[in-house]
């Protein structure tokens, strides 16, 4: 039976790449409020992941090239812009067997993490371009597979740091863009995240300081880790300064 993340991947990039389709050569080299990248530099790195993440579920030996040659492959930056490399992907990654481990470029994962990252990392880039243009992309429930990411790296942002993960993992209680609420952990416990899933998973991607955003944050841990947190791999990345990532507005 098939699993749905992959889905979800395919049609959060669909939904990227209806906002690309009409822009200009202009457009695509407006600078975005994340360290300077243009537009094309977020297409061409969400490109070279996905075809990453395809090659290693279909040819390990390729990707095992393509890993070893990773700083010359990101330095040659063609410009990608109409290649939809993730509608095939998406097929690929349907037919496989979601626990079927498959490398990367840090430890090995499950094709089911694999697919999951590519869809936390189309959706977090994408909000760089949406600020960039002055729009608000049109959420969905899809947002559950980034807010679960979020809640299960709770650990992960303390190890990556060098640092001992809290005893207790705080409550996280969300209301997603249809309205449900997502429970997370123990309720009872005094430290604890609440508010929107869209204003969560932009902290946890840091796409936002977790100031610029309206969650309720109860307690020493929760407070501590919503400044530290991380649901990506790689080295540690502070969020953004509060106040610098936000929805452009633009002359009308």
């Amino acid at each position: 039976m098939a699993f749905q993340q992959p889905i979800d991947f395919r049609d959060e990039s669909e939904a990227l790449y209806a906002t690309l389709a009409p822009l200009s050569d202009a457009d695509f080299a407006r600078p975005t409020q994340f360290k300077g990248w243009t537009i094309h530099d977020v297409v061409s790195h969400l490109h070279v992941w996905n075809w990453a993440a395809d090659l290693s579920l279909a040819d390990p030996e390729r990707f095992a090239d393509f890993r070893n040659k990773l700083l010359g492959a990101i330095a040659g930056g063609r410009r990608i812009r109409d290649a939809a490399l993730y509608l095939a992907m998406t097929e690929r990654f349907l037919a496989a067997d979601p626990k079927k481990r498959v490398a990367w470029a840090g430890p090995d994962m499950s094709v089911r993490s694999s697919i999951t990252a590519r869809l936390m990392e189309t959706w977090a880039h994408s909000q760089e371009v949406y600020d960039t243009l002055g729009r608000e992309c049109a959420h969905t429930d899809r947002l559950k597979n980034i807010a679960d990411l979020g809640v299960r790296t709770f650990g992960w942002a303390y190890v990556n740091r060098g640092r001992p993960v809290p005893a207790e993992v705080p409550y996280v209680r969300l209301t997603a863009p249809s309205g449900a609420v997502w429970e997370w952990n123990e309720p009872s416990a005094p430290n604890r995240v609440e508010g929107s899933a869209v204003d969560f998973c932009k902290v946890v991607t840091q796409t936002r300081n977790v100031a610029d955003t309206a969650l309720r944050v109860a307690g020493p841990v929760a407070e501590d880790w919503m400044t530290i947190v991380q649901c990506f791999a790689g080295p540690p990345e502070d969020p953004p300064a509060p106040g610098t990532r936000f929805v452009r507005r633009l002359p009308s």
